[in-house]
């Protein structure tokens, strides 16, 4: 601190002189992130480059979905690596039901036996037990006869299952022994005993569930090293197969600290699975919405070259500022991702080679925010952008003001070349917590701490509920700096199982509904938005009691500037082919151009805030080809084109005989000027299919009764302005679950329907759970009609289709 009593910023250091070896995004990994083939859906999985995930055995009966064969295709054709198996979750209860190890082996010749017969069988692992050291064998027990007792029973038993496996598949993979945590004396008799009796699995795997693994991690990685060197076993592959607690899902700020220690001693892990599949552990909304869990990992999955060394001010201390960072030499490239505290930080990058950066770089700065587990986030915002001289000690140091604790922000370093950066657009915003407001028939609760490690994260470790009598009522004081309209953004829990609504007063005027769709209970955030027109100065907002009961965490206000647009940087796109890299120029991004010629391509992830028409521009030095929903349109210089993008993500490629792509420039106003709606009494129903009132659909009612029987149908017919490719949006709602008695985990289900366009093949989509039957989703598929009338029909001869209120369909490229 210095004498005028201001904290000087932390410093975090990163030294591009000591290398810790090439990339290898083993952190980013799932358990149970799948929960059906679509969930997620293929546009948030893709870019996230996956190199694990953890699923049950085809047919299991632990959850009621997830099985490793039916997820297999979607994780194979997004880029995904490796399939770890969880055997026992064959079994129907928690803990495992105990039939023996003979019953056991009949089940273990079925599962090896499916994914022996899969074509990419070489890429699924097995773990024959999970948590052993609590679930049959109790080997946590301090009394030292009753452990090697229970020892030695774990050890007959995996000897067992082990030659079992090999025998039916001699190239088979295995995992183990797979503990709650990491027990140096059972991981030293395990070790000794499976080389010994030649049973070493390929992957050792234990799990991280605690905070303290924050701190205890590292000792628990060279401790285990040095097991295998005193028993003479070469390196092998290390695979945390769960961590994180419920607190740290979703909220970049936590995620950053687990990932940044797993990626530095280069052993792959996978986030724990604490509520509900096909989510990818808490980092995608419905099932292509981003949140803010999802960017960071879009971030680390954007990682190329080799790990750095990172010094953070309290390494191994959890709830603290950490980081990890990389250099690219052939990109000329610096990344730094760090979170997990607040206040100010300079990030003092040493050992800038000046041979590839020259004398300044530019430093670009952007901030993934906590949005909540089923709270959207748009594009992270870039926050800074500045050109930053190379000092003569070889250093750059980036100042990064005012961070927050959940939020994870990237620095990106790029030789300086010649002009200027545009400078960063970030418009006012302020936050306010709900428990600071002057509350009514509410109670305040602390939630996510340390101490309760697995409960929800909350934003200030606090929220307000339940606000469900007729009185409750919070009334927030805000300030802002000038007349105009403000976007109002609120992180909320809705677990009263259909949307909710509270009344917005300003200055006791009003009342604006604010609604608030489903969350899977009320303390899983969600986080919705609306304008609210304010005069400069002081206000008096209040949320008061409407329908259904919410819980309130925290309000945000953010000035609405001119019309957004975000500029997807082409530097940092995922790539194809061979492109180079153009720094001569900081114009515009700041962060250089990419060369593409015929063969490359550039890949990017652009956010939609709802379904809907965007504004695209390339900045290129020449025409380039888009290629966005199947559609392949060619876009010139300085001349917009408007293309439908679905909510959430979209994966845009860029190709081009020869240009220089400095950006993706996507305007963040969309409209539906041009979109057919046909509602559901528009369909001709049959086979018992039948439209039914519903107050919270688009259109007042919905098709229910759809499926079951071939006959049951329920046909749209869309009259096309013309022949070409479309977006079709379903307006859908479902809550099928099935209550396995888990004692942690929603075994929601989805649903599914064949899609019929005219007489082409059916299609098969998958719709999740929308945590409600009064919860409308929508799900976008691409198809191709013809000019005219087209029949669109939607089935399901073997089960129950969701209901369904609406289906919207825009052409992909919007023609003037």
């Amino acid at each position: 601190m210095d004498v005028t009593g201001h904290t000087s910023p932390a410093a975090l250091i990163v030294d591009l002189t000591v290398s810790e070896g090439p990339v290898l995004l083993g952190a980013n990994g799932a358990l149970y992130g799948l929960g059906d083939d679509g969930v997620p859906g293929d546009a948030v999985l893709a870019p996230l480059k996956i190199t694990s995930v953890t699923q049950k055995p085809e047919g299991g009966a632990q959850h009621p979905n997830g099985d490793a064969l039916s997820v297999a295709g979607a994780f194979f054709r997004n880029g995904g690596g490796k399939i770890y198996v969880m055997m026992q979750d064959v079994h129907a209860r928690w803990p495992y039901e105990n039939l023996g190890i003979d019953d056991y082996l009949s089940k273990i010749d079925k599962i090896v036996g499916d994914v022996s017969a899969h074509p990419h069988k070489d890429r699924f692992v097995h773990i024959p037990f999970n948590e052993p050291d609590w679930i049959w064998y109790d080997l946590g027990v301090d009394d030292r006869a009753a452990y090697e007792a229970n020892r030695d029973r774990f050890f007959e038993d995996w000897r067992a299952v082990y030659r079992r496996i090999r025998a039916l598949d001699p190239d088979a993979r295995i995992a183990g022994p797979n503990e709650t945590g990491y027990h140096s004396r059972l991981m030293s008799d395990f070790l000794a005993f499976a080389r010994r009796e030649d049973v070493l699995p390929q992957v050792v795997t234990w799990h991280e569930l605690s905070p303290d693994s924050l701190r205890d991690f590292q000792q628990h990685h060279d401790d285990y090293r040095a097991l295998e060197r005193g028993l003479g076993i070469a390196p092998l592959t290390i695979s945390i197969d769960e961590y994180a607690n419920r607190r740290d899902l979703s909220v970049p700020g936590q995620l950053v600290q687990w990932v940044s220690m797993f990626e530095r001693n280069k052993v792959y892990a996978n986030q724990a699975y604490w509520d509900a599949a096909g989510n990818l552990d808490g980092n995608v909304v419905h099932t292509g919405i981003p949140n803010g869990g999802w960017w960071f990992f879009r971030w680390y999955a954007g990682l190329t070259g080799e790990t750095v060394a990172v010094t953070p001010p309290r390494p191994h201390t959890a709830d603290t500022l950490q980081a990890l960072a990389c250099l690219d030499t052939s990109r000329r490239q610096v990344q730094v991702l760090l979170g997990g505290s607040d206040g100010d930080t300079d990030v003092v990058v040493r050992g800038v080679p000046t041979t590839l950066f020259g004398r300044s770089v530019v430093a670009v700065v952007a901030e993934a925010a906590w949005s909540g587990y089923e709270g959207p986030h748009a594009a992270p915002r870039v926050i800074a952008r500045t050109v930053l001289a190379v000092a003569a000690d070889g250093s750059v140091t980036v100042p990064l003001r005012g961070g927050r604790r959940m939020s994870a922000y990237r620095v990106v370093l790029v030789p300086g070349g010649t002009g200027a950066p545009a400078a960063a657009c970030v418009p006012w915003s302020a936050s306010y917590e709900a428990e600071d407001a002057e509350i009514t028939d509410g109670e305040v609760r602390t939630l996510g701490t340390v101490a309760d490690a697995n409960g929800y994260a909350a934003s200030g470790s606090k929220d307000v509920g339940p606000l469900g009598s007729a009185s409750s009522r919070v009334d927030l004081t805000v300030t802002v700096p000038a007349d105009g309209t403000y976007d109002l953004a609120v992180l909320y829990g809705n677990g009263s199982g259909a949307p909710a609504t509270q009344e917005l007063l300003v200055d006791g005027a009003g009342p604006v509904t604010v609604t608030y769709p489903s969350t899977q209970n009320a303390a899983h955030r969600g986080r919705t938005e609306l304008p609210v027109p304010l005069t400069g100065g002081t206000h008096v907002l209040t949320l008061a009691k409407g329908e259904g009961e919410v819980t309130l965490d925290r309000v945000d206000l953010t000035a609405r500037t001119a019309e957004p647009v975000v500029s997807y940087e082409a530097t940092l796109a995922d790539i194809g082919g061979d492109p180079s890299y153009d720094y001569a120029s900081s114009a515009g991004t700041g962060t250089g151009a990419l060369v593409l010629r015929e063969g490359d391509r550039a890949v990017f992830d652009v956010y939609a805030p709802g379904d809907g028409y965007r504004t695209f521009l390339p900045r290129a030095s020449a025409a380039v080809r888009l290629t966005v929903h199947g559609e392949r349109v060619t876009a010139e210089p300085d001349r917009p084109l408007r293309l439908f993008l679905v909510a959430g993500n979209n994966r845009v490629t860029v190709t081009a005989h020869g240009a220089a792509v400095r950006s993706l420039d996507v305007s963040d106003t969309g409209t539906t000027d041009g979109v057919l709606r046909y509602d559901a009494s528009a369909a001709t129903l049959t086979g018992g299919a039948r439209l039914e009132a519903s107050p919270h659909a688009p259109g007042g009612a919905c098709v229910a009764g759809l499926g079951g029987s071939p006959a049951s149908a329920a046909e749209f017919t869309v009259h096309a302005p013309g022949s070409g490719r479309y977006v079709l949006v379903v307006h859908y709602a479902h809550d099928d679950r099935r209550d396995n008695g888990h004692a942690y985990n929603t075994d929601i289900m989805s649903r599914t329907a064949d899609l019929t366009v005219g007489a082409g093949a059916p299609t098969r989509l998958t719709f999740k759970n929308t945590w409600s039957r009064d919860d409308y989703w929508t799900l976008g598929v691409a198809v191709e009609l013809r000019a005219g009338a087209n029949a669109v029909t939607f089935r399901n001869p073997s089960g129950p289709a969701p209901f369904i209120a609406r289906v919207e369909v825009g052409r992909v490229l919007l023609r003037p």
